[in-house]
């Protein structure tokens, strides 16, 4: 097999750093995508009011790893971004992760001041805590407070967000939004957080600017891998690596049956005003339909007439609708169950790696997507 020649099929960030990670080894790289963008669900632009957008969603640049801030910087200028969510709660917007100024604003001032006071108390030397936690504590005083942010905002929320029962998600979901033990509205707490100053798109064109590298778009791989023996084969008669990032399940033609993912809808709006949230990414735990509100405006903080924003609506990936990327996989135990089959299958093949958040059944974040992909290269 020639391991000098790589076929990766995907052009999200797992795929792009792979790409360049090969071909600084000396490897010939060719990134296929079914997009006609590179970027994956990373990919930005700007829009006919000259704000700069997310097509798929908020992404903010966070990580604790030296090793991925170096990297990145290596192919892009990053400003410093402190990223300020909110949750609109019974019609009142407060800061997530949800610090001190929850307590003080849904509680009357002496129950507050004890609700404050309990959890330092009990969680000394600590941030944050999840929710998760809170609810478990022999303190009677912290659990109602839990009950209160579960039963308004992490309930709801995941419930329409995933479309499980909230008590079969997986756990590591209710961690992605912590309580924190103070005040401070920051959402991260990592060593680096920040936003590339030209956009993700130019990122990326960087990561995908070496000699080594070819990319073709708008042609979906995924249907033309084939599995003969122990290989996968993607060019008739040539036995070379591929490197796939996409669903497995998809991959494998649903052989087990389809593995859980969801997708989203976005609906795009403008008005002439200077900004339509105070904050530039607030969650509707409560409202019909959508999960939140993103105001690009404000991510990072952009000078321009007017404000963009879109309202997001999750929305199952199903095999009648081909029409909605997979964006999350839904962990529950028996989807990871069923994720482990098409695992093994994937690992039978000696030439096949597959990587990334779709193909490794995990909700990865950028530096975590990048960091595994990192990891890949450094293994062999």
């Amino acid at each position: 097999m020639n391991d000098k020649r790589i076929n990766i099929v995907g052009c999200g960030i797992t795929g792009c750093v792979l790409a360049r990670a090969y071909a600084e080894k000396g490897c010939s790289v060719t990134v296929y995508d079914r997009r006609e963008h590179i970027g994956g669900n990373l990919y930005d632009f700007t829009d006919e009011h000259g704000i700069r957008v997310h097509l798929y969603g908020p992404h903010i640049f966070h990580t604790n790893s030296d090793i991925v801030w170096n990297f990145v910087n290596e192919y892009g200028e990053w400003a410093p971004f402190s990223l300020v969510c909110g949750a609109v709660l019974d019609g009142v917007c407060v800061p997530t992760a949800f610090d001190f100024t929850t307590a003080d604003t849904f509680f009357p001032k002496e129950k507050a001041e004890e609700i404050k006071k309990r959890l330092l108390v009990k969680y000394p030397n600590k941030k944050t805590a999840t929710v998760l936690e809170l609810l478990s504590c022999d303190d009677a005083v912290i659990r109602e407070y839990a009950e209160f942010l579960y039963e308004k905002d992490y309930k709801p929320y995941t419930a329409k967000q995933w479309a499980v029962d909230p008590e079969k998600i997986d756990r590591s979901i209710f961690s992605r939004v912590p309580v924190r033990l103070g005040y401070k509205k920051a959402y991260f707490d990592d060593k680096y957080q920040a936003m590339p100053k030209d956009g993700y798109t130019h990122f990326i064109a960087n990561l995908l600017a070496h000699q080594n590298i070819s990319v073709v778009l708008k042609t979906n791989m995924t249907d033309k891998i084939r599995f003969i023996n122990n290989k996968a084969v993607l060019h008739d008669g040539v036995e070379e690596r591929i490197i796939y990032t996409g669903a497995l399940d998809e991959l494998f033609g649903y052989r087990f049956g389809r593995l859980p993912y969801r997708s989203l809808r976005f609906e795009w709006k403008y008005e002439d005003k200077d900004a339509f949230q105070d904050m530039p990414v607030v969650a509707y735990p409560q409202a019909e339909g959508f999960t939140r509100i993103t105001e690009y405006k404000k991510l990072p903080v952009q000078q321009a007439q007017g404000t963009t924003y879109a309202v997001e609506y999750p929305l199952p990936c199903s095999a009648e609708d081909t029409e909605n990327e997979p964006y999350y996989p839904v962990l529950t135990d028996d989807s990871k169950q069923a994720f482990e089959k098409y695992r093994a299958l994937a690992d039978s093949y000696d030439n096949l790696i597959c990587c990334g958040r779709l193909a490794d059944f995990k909700y990865y974040n950028i530096d975590q997507a990048i960091e595994n992909a990192l990891r890949q290269v450094r293994s062999e």
